[in-house]
């Protein structure tokens, strides 16, 4: 493992806007229409702003690796396998997952108005980035929603000595009467590998509950960490709701599951192959969108004037600490990984990107 550096070496503040810029030019020179080159940007450059780096522009140099070697596609509009009115199963054809998500959930929110309900069911699918972002389309469109998604495996089951499921994320937002929504965004292992890669980038050792070595041994080193296995989160609760992904989204949707979904950052000519379940409920037709948004805003404040305990000057729900970050650094500038930087950067280099000048604020 490489010797761990400071903050100020190994984090630079950059401008959100230059980020987004240099991340769709990216995109742009490895073939994407200009429109999509920007969406895929947004969706990476938020996750960034969220402080959810793991799911942000680190994800840039693998994608372009997986898009030259053919393991993910250039297709943009999902293919509508089943439609049962309040349901559907589409296929992705391989493309990515920041420009097959927003049509899917568009279409479970589309549903919940008609039905009350929606839920697309998608296969064929590649990775999507952050799930809050899509849960958090539908809360924004007024809906409660959901996203969830299936990987390659990365965890045992519990007493068990080889990789079985994946940390599967699950993401569930709720609208409120005051506009801010609720978001829980988890994986279901103990944190998501890719905080592990960055801190294997940054030559920080990780705390031994994360994951293991290849042996199943509880690590400290990253390095072998990406080699081992990680750990779910609770334990054989992790896994079961994990285990419980799987079959919501590969087995539901007649796609990958299990280790039929290939591991993004090896044998990158080949297709991911994950599938992901999107599902919109509108209150509006389960009672009242209004009396459901006082009422989801009541339990917000609930939660937020509780008792604290000694020390604690102040008590969050899920999903306001990020974004609240992301509104601070919306203003002041986002800060990044340095290593994500030299990434992106040398991605850039590679495809040919025009990267715009005067992004670095530190």
């Amino acid at each position: 493992m490489t010797t761990q550096a400071s903050d100020a070496d190994r984090r630079v503040l950059v401008r959100p806007a230059w980020l987004e810029a240099t991340v769709s030019a990216v995109f742009s020179a490895v073939g994407f229409e200009p429109g999509d080159a920007v969406s895929i940007a947004v969706a990476l450059v938020e996750a960034d702003l969220r402080g959810v780096s793991s799911h942000g522009i680190m994800l840039v140099p693998m994608y372009v690796d997986r898009l030259n070697a053919g393991g993910v596609t250039r297709e943009r509009e999902l293919d509508i396998v089943s439609d049962a009115g309040a349901a559907l199963v589409a296929d992705a054809r391989g493309g990515m997952g920041q420009l097959s998500s927003p049509q899917a959930m568009g279409q479970a929110i589309e549903r919940a108005g008609r039905y009350g309900i929606g839920l697309v069911s998608v296969r064929n699918a590649h990775h999507f980035g952050a799930a809050s972002r899509w849960a958090m389309q539908a809360a924004q469109a007024g809906c409660i929603g959901i996203a969830m998604s299936n990987t390659t495996p990365l965890m045992p089951a519990p007493g068990g000595a080889e990789r079985l499921v994946g940390n599967n994320p699950l993401a569930i937002a709720v609208p409120t009467a005051s506009g801010a929504e609720i978001v829980l965004d988890m994986a279901l292992s103990a944190v998501a590998l890719g905080k592990i890669r960055l801190a294997a980038s940054a030559g920080q050792p990780i705390p031994d509950t994360w994951a293991t070595d290849p042996a199943g041994i509880p690590t400290t080193d990253p390095d072998e960490a990406v080699l081992g296995m990680l750990l779910p989160a609770a334990g054989h609760k992790g896994f079961g709701l994990a285990l419980m992904i799987d079959v919501l989204t590969g087995v539901l949707s007649g796609g990958g599951w299990g280790d039929q979904v290939r591991p993004l950052y090896r044998e990158p000519d080949r297709p991911n192959d994950c599938a992901h379940l999107f599902l919109a409920i509108d209150p509006e037709l389960l009672g009242g969108a209004d009396s459901f948004r006082n009422r989801a805003s009541g339990l917000a404040a609930r939660v937020r004037g509780s008792e604290t305990a000694p020390g604690v000057d102040r008590l969050y729900l899920p999903g306001e600490i990020e974004a609240e970050r992301a509104a601070h650094q919306r203003r002041h500038g986002v800060l990044i990984e340095r290593s994500g930087l030299d990434g992106l950067l040398a991605a850039a280099r590679a495809v040919g990107a025009v990267v715009p000048a005067g992004g670095v604020l530190n």
